[in-house]
C-alpha cells in the first residue's frame, strides 16, 4: 500500500520535466513547483532507484504523464506491449494528465529516435482517431494529443493541422496539449504566422501547456530553420505568444521541457515561475476587467 499522495488534479500554474539531476533537490527542500512531469519511458522497469525517488516525489507533487513511443500517427498497428508498459506507468503513479504527440517514429519492428510528421488527410485522420480510440479504451483514461514541431510541409495534406486536430477532438473525446514552442518553430519554420495558428487553435479543448527553448540552426541549402530542441531557456517570443495563448485558454498546467543540457535547478524553476508569472498577470487582468463592467451594472 502506497502512502497518502496529494490530489492527481494539475494546478494551473508552471511545472517542469523530472529529471535524475533534481531528485536530492526536490526530497529534500520540496520546492514550490506546481506540478512534475515524466516521460513514461523512463519509469518502465519493475524497480529499481527511479521509482524509489518517483514514488517519494508523487506524495507530495501531481504528476503529468508523456509519452514519446506510441506512434499514434503511425500506419502500424499499436505496439500491444509497449501500450501495456504505459497503462502499468499510469496506473502505479495515478497521473492527472496522460499524453501523447501526434507523429510517428516505428515502421515494422524499426525505432526510429525521431517525432516524426505525418500528412493531415481522411486516411491518416483515420488511423490516428482508431489509435487513440484504442489507448483511451485500454488505459481507461482520457489522452491529450500535442501538436508537433514541423520542418516540412506534405503537399498531400487536406486538412490545416488546427482543423485536423479539431477533427480528431470531435472523434475521439480526446484533449489537446498545445505546445506553444512548437507552434513557434512550426510556423516560423513555414513562414506562416504564430498568432494565426494560436488564434485558430480549439482552445477549448487544451488541458495542458508546453513551453521550451529552441536551437536556430541552417538546413543543408543554408536557409534558417528552428529546432525543437528542449535544451535551453524559452525565448522571448515564445513568451509572449504564451501569454497571447493563456488570454485564449485560460491559465492552464503550464510545462518548461528542458530535455538536454540539463539546468541547475535554480534556473529550471525560475522558468516555471515565469509561467506563474504570466497566469497570474492574466487572472489579475480578467479581475480587473470584470471589475470595471460591473461598475456599470445597474443596481436592482
Amino acid at each position: 500500500m502506497c502512502a497518502q499522495r496529494v490530489n492527481a488534479k494539475l494546478p494551473a500554474r508552471g511545472g517542469v520535466g523530472l529529471k535524475a539531476d533534481h531528485y536530492h533537490r526536490i526530497l529534500n527542500d520540496k520546492p514550490d513547483m506546481g506540478f512534475f512531469e515524466i516521460h513514461a519511458e523512463n519509469y518502465m522497469g519493475a524497480g529499481g532507484p527511479p521509482h524509489g525517488y518517483l514514488e517519494a516525489i508523487r506524495r507530495d507533487y501531481p504528476i503529468s504523464l508523456h509519452g514519446v513511443g506510441l506512434s499514434i500517427g503511425g500506419a502500424d498497428p499499436l505496439n500491444k506491449e509497449h501500450l501495456s508498459r504505459v497503462k502499468d506507468v499510469a496506473d502505479r503513479y495515478d497521473p492527472g494528465l496522460f499524453s501523447e504527440h501526434l507523429a510517428w517514429s516505428t515502421h515494422d519492428t524499426e525505432y526510429f529516435n525521431d517525432l516524426l510528421p505525418l500528412p493531415y488527410t481522411e486516411v491518416t485522420l483515420q488511423q490516428v482517431v482508431d489509435h487513440i480510440d484504442e489507448v483511451q479504451t485500454f488505459l481507461g483514461r482520457q489522452m491529450l494529443l500535442e501538436n508537433p514541431s514541423a520542418y516540412v510541409i506534405f503537399k498531400e495534406s487536406t486538412y490545416e493541422e488546427t482543423e485536423f486536430l479539431r477533427e480528431i477532438v470531435k472523434r475521439t473525446d480526446c484533449g489537446l496539449l498545445l505546445d506553444v514552442n512548437n507552434v513557434f518553430v512550426s510556423a516560423t519554420n513555414s513562414g506562416g504566422s504564430p498568432e494565426d495558428y494560436v488564434d485558430r487553435f480549439p482552445v477549448e479543448h487544451v488541458q495542458e501547456i508546453h513551453l521550451g527553448g529552441h536551437a536556430p540552426e541552417t538546413d543543408e541549402l543554408g536557409y534558417p530553420i528552428l529546432i525543437d530542441a528542449h535544451d535551453r531557456k524559452v525565448a522571448d517570443p515564445v513568451w509572449a505568444l504564451y501569454a497571447r495563448t493563456i488570454d485564449r485558454t485560460g491559465p492552464q498546467p503550464t510545462l518548461i521541457e528542458w530535455d538536454a543540457n540539463i539546468p541547475t535547478w535554480k534556473i529550471l524553476a525560475y522558468e516555471a515561475e515565469q509561467a506563474d508569472v504570466v497566469i497570474q498577470s492574466h487572472i489579475e487582468t480578467q479581475a480587473q476587467a470584470a471589475e470595471k463592467r460591473g461598475d456599470h451594472v445597474p443596481s436592482a
